[in-house]
């Protein structure tokens, strides 16, 4: 059963990065000219999104954002691969997986007080 809320909680924070993402994305791309001005309402939603998906965790919110930070780094590298057409380097998949790892020390920390 406690596995079910370890997934929510990661599917939560892949969420809430990709709606963060998306919605810093948008604005740039109205800022270098590839897109109408339009997208800004878009972006702003996913913002507002964003902070709201935040809330949903039920830890301390510094441990929160500790943690997010870990599954932002994966998941932007995700993005720069599907979105941007790049592809990561080892480098980048070795960075993922520390930052993975330290916020799994963190997990388990939390669960240990």
């Amino acid at each position: 059963m406690e596995n079910i809320y370890v997934l929510r909680g990661f599917g939560l924070f892949i969420l809430t990065a990709i709606a963060e993402l998306l919605g810093c994305y948008l604005p740039m791309l109205w800022w270098t000219g590839k897109a109408p001005a339009y997208v800004l309402l878009p972006a702003a939603c996913s913002l507002i999104a964003f902070v709201w998906l935040l809330t949903l965790h039920p830890a301390a919110s510094g441990r929160v954002y500790a943690m997010y930070g870990a599954v932002y780094i994966a998941t932007a590298l995700a993005w720069l691969w599907l979105v941007d057409g790049v592809a990561p380097s080892w480098n980048d998949y070795l960075g993922v997986a520390l930052a993975l790892a330290g916020a799994g020390i963190i997990a388990v920390g939390q669960r240990a007080a």
